[in-house]
């Protein structure tokens, strides 16, 4: 009989988690006392959701039994660059991050964020095209099965791999929901739509192999009580389903904000027209 998996503990990724917490509440606390109003509500909650989400995804049971299961490897994955990411995006935490610290720490910090070095590259990661770019590499690479099951025998390559995919999601929403002026909107659309395509091609070509793709799940899926074929197409299908619905989702409400906008500048410039040609 399966023993239920209990909380993860590795190091490498219960301490990053931790500290990130950490840091967010005693900015948060630091800033409310300077300027009440200066974070709004809802950003506190989108961040609170997506840190929720995290631990769900990287310290909950569930990371135990993504040991075990490539079914549940791919939720865990799933969690990070569908949910947790765009959630603590729309959260804007970096100010907040920033106030944990004393005021020389924070204006060094500052400083280093200014350094044309740290400007450019940031400005080079998180332009759409090579956001999107950068994430596609993560998520293909690293199921090339050298790689994946390298994640099974290291703790360091599995950090690695978790960092990898939050990192590049969290680089890849920023430009979605911040990167683009309100002209550029469109291109999100197509940006999130081929994200949902190319997601959708890996998961169906892992739902329709003709063999498992990882063979260290073979013993694990048969303690839950699975064949590793059927545990490599439930893993196929939540990529292929649910995580691409999300992409496709965030590109209809963008689609939605730009056609407001658009409608919003149509009916400005009408109202403005009139008054020129009088």
């Amino acid at each position: 009989m399966t023993t239920f998996p209990e909380w993860g503990l590795e190091p490498g990724i219960v301490i990053p988690v931790f500290v990130l917490g950490a840091l967010y509440w005693r900015g948060l606390a630091r800033v409310r006392l300077a300027a009440p109003r200066a974070v709004p509500g809802r950003g506190v909650a989108s961040f609170v959701a997506g840190y929720v989400v995290l631990i769900v995804a990287l310290v909950s049971p569930l990371h135990g039994m993504s040991e075990e299961l490539f079914s549940a490897h791919m939720l865990q994955h799933e969690l990070l660059m569908a949910l947790a990411a765009p959630l603590l995006v729309l959260g804007r935490p970096g100010p907040v991050l920033l106030w944990a610290f004393d005021r020389p720490s924070r204006l060094r910090v500052a400083s280093v964020i200014r350094a044309s070095a740290v400007r450019k590259s940031w400005h080079w990661a998180t332009r759409p095209f090579d956001a999107w770019l950068i994430h596609a590499i993560a998520i293909w690479a690293w199921h090339i099965p050298l790689l994946f099951q390298s994640t099974l025998h290291s703790e360091a390559a599995h950090a690695l791999q978790h960092a990898s995919f939050l990192g590049s999601a969290l680089l890849f929403w920023w430009s979605i929901m911040h990167g683009l002026r309100r002209a550029e909107r469109g291109m999100a659309i197509v940006y999130l739509f081929t994200t949902a395509v190319h997601t959708a091609v890996l998961g169906a070509l892992m739902t329709f192999a003709h063999s498992p793709w990882y063979p260290e799940y073979v013993s694990g899926a048969a303690s839950w009580g699975l064949t590793p074929m059927a545990d490599q197409q439930l893993a196929g299908l939540i990529m292929w389903v649910p995580a691409s619905a999300a992409y496709l989702v965030a590109a209809l409400a963008v689609m939605r904000a730009w056609l407001r906008d658009s409608e919003w500048a149509v009916s400005e410039a009408e109202r403005v027209s009139p008054s020129l040609s009088s």
